[in-house]
């Protein structure tokens, strides 16, 4: 091969058709032959021979002799010299490949920093747009250490919230992380949700719901908490809360509605006789308080189908006329305490 020739390696099997393997079989045996005098050996018109030779010269398999024609190469030297300029490509693209990663790497220190002195200088962070949203949840994901809660208000994630969060979380429970998520009641209707506390509970997860919740949170090792600016419009921005005496507050918050919630997988109705539990005492909380239908089911995220079913369902089993009366014999019985 001539000097800065470059091969495609990718053609080597192209190239090595029987005809071509014939004539450098019958190269390595018989050296002085002509072309013609080979393809009479060989039983190829004359053409094909001198194809096969173009070949397996591209190849290396074939040299020009010194005194005309073409001397057989070994495999092992024709690889030796066609893959010389490939290997020290690779050779240098290496070297040039760890000058970068140590370029990189050595940010580490000046990032860390630049962490620590943003934390410092500003304890509320406002962030805009999904990207730049996504960006920061995937920074706060991969550096978190111990433990993440959330807060997931509304009747069902979406198919893309789902496949976001999806990874994260599985990634971060294989890291041994703590996940506490609190969801509303509601969202056990919703196929896509159920799937996914499914999927991330079997990984270790624990998953509750609620009947009402404040606010979109995620608390991310209790130093860093994220709100969304626009609870009805999440993707427009959120901000990031470090400072200190706010997260202690919204600790609280969490950990208040986290005690107040019932399992996932719980069964929203119980035995007539029994007291309620789960969405059908927060229905009645909400009725003894005086909440119309309409009310509780925007309160609660849920249709006013289904409150209707519930408060028909309670009333039967207080055996209550109305619901003031209703409300004064679940009081009595203990139920509203």
């Amino acid at each position: 091969m001539a000097e800065g020739d470059k091969v495609c390696l990718g053609s080597f099997e192209d190239e090595l058709d029987r005809v071509t393997l014939r004539v450098y079989q019958l190269r390595v045996t018989h050296p002085t032959d002509q072309a013609g005098q080979l393809a009479a050996r060989a039983g190829l018109p004359a053409h094909e021979v001198v194809r096969a030779e173009e070949r397996l010269s591209r190849l290396g398999l074939l040299q020009q002799s010194p005194g005309g024609g073409w001397v057989a190469v070994s495999p092992e030297s024709a690889a030796e010299s066609l893959l010389a300029p490939v290997e020290q490509d690779i050779f240098q693209q290496r070297i040039a490949m760890a000058a970068t990663r140590e370029q990189l790497l050595a940010l580490s220190g000046d990032y860390l920093e630049a962490r620590s002195l943003r934390s410092a200088r500003s304890s509320i962070e406002v962030v805009e747009g999904l990207d730049n949203i996504r960006a920061v949840i995937d920074d706060l994901a991969r550096t978190c250490a111990e433990s993440l809660d959330a807060l997931v208000p509304g009747s069902g994630q979406t198919e893309a919230a789902i496949r976001a969060a999806t990874p994260l979380d599985l990634e971060l429970l294989a890291r041994g992380i703590r996940i506490r998520s609190l969801f509303q009641h509601s969202a056990r209707r919703h196929r896509g949700t159920v799937q996914y506390v499914e999927t991330i509970s079997s990984a270790g997860a624990r998953v509750r719901s609620a009947s009402v919740l404040p606010s979109r949170m995620q608390i991310y090792d209790r130093s860093c908490a994220v709100l969304p600016l626009n609870p009805k419009h999440t993707a427009v921005g959120a901000a990031l809360i470090r400072d200190p005496g706010v997260l202690t507050f919204l600790c609280k918050i969490f950990d208040h509605a986290w005690s107040e919630g019932s399992e996932f997988t719980e069964a929203d109705g119980a035995p007539l006789g029994e007291a309620p539990t789960g969405l059908e005492r927060e229905v009645l909380l909400l009725l003894g308080g005086g909440r119309t239908n309409e009310e509780i089911a925007q309160r609660m995220g849920i249709s006013q189908r289904s409150v209707s079913r519930i408060v028909a369902q309670l009333m039967a089993r207080l055996e209550a006329a109305n619901r003031f009366q209703a409300g004064v014999r679940a009081a009595q019985n203990g139920w509203l305490s």
